[in-house]
């Protein structure tokens, strides 16, 4: 025991005879250079643990700041530009505690049903004036929930590039459907080529051209078709969303389009559909919101270069 004590008290004096060293003047600058490193590294440590902390902290603050779930939005669509638009919300649906869940179709008719039936909570694909006229035709009971977007009709050239010097007896394809016929037959009106009866309007057919100069013969086929068989007639007028599908730009490739401040855009705004009663439920109002959103007009305006536009209003 005795032993251990002296050994003990050996040390300290030998530890005290080297700190009363490292005092001296001569040695000073070596000792805080040799002390340096170890400061550092110990800095490094804190500092680093520091971060951890920090990003721990974080990270449970993210958690803390989650939203919460409120559930599903389905969405029936085409797919350019309606789907695209729709993928494009879903961050921002998240944010707001929705999950966007959309599902594409190829035509006019499956997405009215679904909705119609209950099976999905809205449509994205139609313009007002579509959907008022299925419901006239159908008796189903559609309802705008939203203004969301105008597609310009396009005029584009098929067999033949210049409308000023069409020739007599040309085919020009239109859509068949009531609606985007008549939009159509308007848009070719502007451009001189028909007259149309007194008071037509939104309701037009080929049967209400009054005056056709250049005996141009119309050819109806559903809109989705159009695109593929453009080669097949002289011109033809294509859907905004059938012609993006078609790699064609109406700022681009169209050599007529419909105006922003025409009449007719107000009538074939693109609108989010939904059955009659659904149009004030909570996931319906945050979606048209998002959609309606400078970030969502940013990201239309920035893909689409004109051939989509958002609407005002």
């Amino acid at each position: 025991m005795k032993k251990k004590v002296l050994s003990f008290a050996l040390a300290a004096v030998l530890s005290a005879g080297l700190l009363t060293a490292c005092g001296s003047d001569a040695s000073t600058t070596a000792a805080q250079t040799d002390a340096a490193a170890p400061e550092s590294t110990a800095a490094a440590v804190t500092e680093e643990a520091g971060s951890e902390s920090t990003a721990a902290q974080e990270a449970e603050s993210t958690a803390e700041t989650t939203v919460e779930s409120k559930g599903k939005v389905t969405v029936a669509a085409t797919s350019v530009p309606h789907a695209e638009i729709l993928e494009a919300a879903k961050p921002l649906m998240a944010a707001k505690g929705w999950e966007l869940v959309v599902t594409e179709f190829t035509d006019y008719v499956q997405p009215n049903e679904v909705v119609e039936a209950g099976d999905m909570d809205a449509n994205y694909f139609q313009h007002i004036t579509y959907m008022e006229s299925y419901n006239e035709e159908k008796g189903t009971h559609l309802v705008n929930a939203g203004n969301i977007h105008y597609e310009p009709l396009g005029v584009y050239p098929g067999k033949q590039s210049d409308l000023a010097a069409i020739t007599d007896g040309a085919e020009i394809a239109v859509p068949n459907d009531t609606t985007n016929e008549a939009r159509a037959l308007l848009l070719l009106q502007e451009q001189g080529l028909i007259t149309l009866n007194d008071g037509a309007g939104i309701t037009a057919t080929v049967n209400d051209i009054k005056e056709n100069p250049h005996k141009i013969k119309f050819v109806e086929l559903a809109a989705e078709q159009i695109p593929r068989s453009l080669p097949d007639f002289d011109f033809a007028v294509i859907n905004g969303n059938y012609a993006l599908e078609a790699g064609l730009n109406a700022a681009d490739d169209a050599l007529a389009v419909e105006t922003s401040d025409s009449d007719a855009v107000k009538k074939y705004v693109n609108v989010i559909a939904v059955k009659e009663g659904n149009e004030n439920n909570e996931g319906i109002k945050a979606l048209v919101e998002v959609l309606k959103s400078d970030e969502m007009k940013k990201f239309i305006n920035d893909t689409y270069q004109g051939s989509v536009v958002p609407y005002e209003g």
